[in-house]
């Protein structure tokens, strides 16, 4: 069953399932807190900025065309599916049509990307590569990194680690000690959006063999898994202020607490397709917390100003 209804529906409106919007927070997250971070230390420029998120952006619905039509591909889609509709299982879209789409999505963020490299540098042209080629082999290639439980690896390299600093490299040139840790917490955070992805598809994946990491670990242990990372990327702030990596101002963050706690609540009762409101929670949470990162940030620039 899905979740959304299918009839009379439009082109766009297909395409608009097949980019999965929800998901779309991860990808912006971290280059909120890489702009926040270049703010900070004086060196936010505005064009690389934008061209960051475009990227960023592009990069994560290039991520979920693939998924959608390579898990397809390998027969993990199955009618018992609990998570949102996929447009190739529901054969909205036809494999052929969803990799045209994904191949415009590359070449698109490969253009912006070329643009960021002769801004910056060939690093850039090197970490955009990268990006693209583990967003396809996610779950296409023949040994697909989300079946064999590097899916939270990868998206804590790529959507924490690689998306702030990556931010902060474009505008500044190089990287600061400040855009590496606080690529920890957002990055976390939006490992915790698969976290929660792959607990509402445990047992249909364990059925069709994709070893996710909460396949490994089975449900009590993710659970505690999403706990662990939630509690260590605010737990993270202080001990960052602390060590004056970012101002006071940054414990703003945790004002998104009680959003955290909302979500938890789900996460730690709820299986199935009841999660999915925990899904897009959690995405709305790593974003709420880069933008009072940034809020922080702002605030602090302008009572220094003041």
């Amino acid at each position: 069953m899905l979740d959304h209804p299918t009839d009379n529906l439009t082109k766009s409106q297909i395409w608009w399932l097949a980019i999965r919007p929800r998901t779309l927070p991860a990808s912006t997250s971290g280059v909120v807190v890489g702009t926040a971070v270049t703010l900070m230390e004086g060196k936010f420029q505005w064009i690389p900025a934008l061209a960051a998120l475009a990227v960023a952006l592009l990069l994560q619905i290039a991520s979920n065309l693939a998924n959608d039509v390579f898990d397809f591909e390998r027969g993990s889609d199955t009618s018992d599916r609990v998570g949102p509709v996929r447009v190739t299982a529901a054969h909205l879209l036809t494999p052929s049509q969803v990799k045209k789409g994904l191949a415009w999505v590359v070449i698109i963020a490969a253009g912006i990307g070329f643009y960021l490299t002769f801004h910056t540098g060939w690093p850039v042209l090197a970490i955009g590569l990268a990006a693209i080629l583990s967003a396809i082999l996610y779950t296409g290639g023949p040994y697909p990194l989300g079946y064999h439980g590097f899916g939270d690896l990868f998206v804590f390299l790529f959507f924490g680690l690689a998306a702030v600093t990556g931010t902060y490299y474009v505008q500044a040139g190089s990287t600061s000690l400040s855009s590496w840790l606080m690529a920890i917490p957002i990055g976390l955070l939006v490992v915790n959006l698969l976290v929660v992805n792959n607990l509402r598809d445990i047992h249909t994946d364990a059925r069709v063999g994709k070893q996710t990491l909460a396949v490994r670990l089975g449900v009590r242990n993710t659970r505690i898994n999403y706990l662990i990372w939630l509690n260590l990327a605010y737990l993270s702030i202080p001990v960052f202020i602390l060590l004056k990596i970012i101002p006071a101002w940054s414990l703003l963050t945790w004002l998104s607490i009680p959003e955290a706690i909302r979500v938890t609540k789900i996460v730690l009762t709820q299986e199935g397709r009841a999660l999915n409101p925990a899904l897009a929670g959690t995405g709305r949470l790593a974003l709420i917390f880069a933008l009072l990162f940034l809020i922080a940030i702002l605030l602090g620039l302008v009572v220094r100003i003041a």
